[in-house]
């Protein structure tokens, strides 16, 4: 990349220098984010400092699509235990708005992945940075991924969290219906999808993520402005698009979720597995924002990696072996049968029914069999028109499906879960058939 580089004023420091770094206080996270141009791309970050540890390796995080660098100002004094901490945001990342860049007018969906992941390293090129650890959570973890790749003279270490090698068809089919819901203009439904897709609303018992992060957490996403909406479509096509995420040949640790339901614990397992100097936890208890349901776990864990400790034995963290993780469980919840199996798939937009035979569902999905099978192609046609006609003691109720596989064995369809209320309802659902079924017993 042949680059025209602008910098701040602050940034014209030498990276050796400590000034370069802010000393961290408590009002760190209220100053305007530092910036650097490079051909016509923004880049954003804070770059903050504990003396004690300015002199070490510093600690560059790279976050997911809706984090912004407040997401982690009750992070970053634990991360001082290890280093200095540079925050980065790229263009149409985190918080940092560039959806076109400033010079050529060209749209940031233009830049893949690997690109994002080239502009750090060249960002940390310009800064004389001898090497640095890096942290990646989730679409943050493939960016780092490329970077180790691309890069592998620059990193230290790296951790990653919720990460996948390949992306699965029902995976791409939860964002792809993200992004007609958002088109739609249905950004209520919209808002309460993406939640109830990144968080595990079936483990909520056990997550406790709190009421008010949920509701927050939706009004950022409902409340998404024309921008925002571009930055999200953006960052799915991205996502989309992918076909592999590179292992790192470094010193790697891959975390993730317990009940990680987004990115499957075995998928982050299978990814460590092809990492050659790799450890893997999970944290306890966590789904796909451990960060946000169990921050002092999570951290106590990077920190501990980072300090070159061992990250055995460590409070609300689970080690397996390698073997452990060749025999992961692949599925996150049991598929259970149901007392009425013969129910009906309703089209959102006509009158028409299918008669199907439930096999099996849990509160992620479902088999099923058609009653008919000359009506194998109305259904296979609609994937993403169907709703599944349920009835408990509350009365009639649907929920919407998107149908992934059909073939002679049967239909497998994903619940969208575009809504708390039905969500919270099918819980309600499968709790009632497992108490049922274990009395039958």
């Amino acid at each position: 990349m042949n680059s025209i580089i602008q910098m701040d004023a602050e940034s014209h420091q030498s990276f050796s220098s400590f000034g370069f770094f802010d000393t961290y206080h408590k009002n760190s996270f209220k100053q305007p984010a530092r910036t650097t141009w490079i051909d016509g791309w923004k880049i954003e970050y804070m770059a903050i400092a504990d003396p004690k540890t300015a002199h070490n390796t510093p600690i560059v995080i790279v976050g997911g699509a809706f984090q912004n660098f407040n997401s982690y100002k009750y992070c970053v004094e634990q991360f001082f235990e290890s280093g200095p901490v540079i925050l980065i945001d790229l263009p149409s990342m985190g918080a940092n708005q560039q959806i076109r860049n400033v010079d050529s007018g060209l749209s940031a969906g233009t830049l893949e992945l690997p690109d994002l992941s080239r502009m750090l390293g060249e960002w940390l090129d310009m800064l004389s940075v001898p090497k640095v650890a890096v942290v990646g959570i989730s679409l943050g973890s493939v960016i780092a991924s490329f970077f180790a790749e691309q890069r592998p003279d620059l990193i230290e270490k790296i951790i990653l969290m919720g990460v996948m090698q390949k992306t699965r068809k029902s995976w791409r089919m939860l964002l792809e219906e993200s992004l007609a819901l958002m088109k739609e203009q249905r950004m209520d439904e919209f808002g309460q999808a993406v939640i109830l897709y990144l968080v595990n609303h079936a483990k909520l018992d056990k997550t406790r993520m709190s009421p008010t992060a949920k509701r927050l957490f939706f009004k950022q996403m409902a409340d998404f402005t024309s921008t925002e909406q571009e930055r999200y479509e953006i960052n799915c096509n991205r996502l989309l698009r992918l076909s592999n995420v590179p292992a790192p040949i470094c010193n790697t640790l891959v975390a993730c979720g317990q009940y990680d339901s987004f990115t499957l614990p075995h998928e982050n397992a299978d990814f460590a597995l092809q990492c050659p100097d790799m450890q893997f936890a999970m944290i306890a208890n966590a789904d796909h924002v451990p960060q946000l349901q169990r921050r002092k776990e999570t951290m106590n864990l990077f920190t501990t990696y980072l300090k070159g400790e061992s990250i055995k034995n460590l409070d609300g963290i689970i080690n397996l072996t390698r073997e452990q993780m060749q025999n992961m469980e692949r599925r996150g919840e049991e598929r259970i049968q149901v007392l009425q199996p013969n129910r009906q798939l309703s089209h959102r937009h006509s009158d028409q029914e299918v008669a199907v035979s439930i096999v099996d569902l849990n509160y992620f999905g479902l088999l099923m069999q058609l009653d008919d099978q000359s009506q194998f192609t109305f259904v296979d046609s609609h994937p993403r028109d169907l709703a599944l006609n349920l009835c408990d003691d509350e009365g009639e109720f649907k929920i919407e499906c998107l149908i992934f596989e059909t073939s002679q064995y049967g239909i497998r369809a994903l619940f969208k879960h575009g809504s708390f209320a039905n969500a919270d309802r099918l819980l309600r659902f499968v709790q009632r058939q497992k108490q049922v079924n274990s009395i039958a017993v």
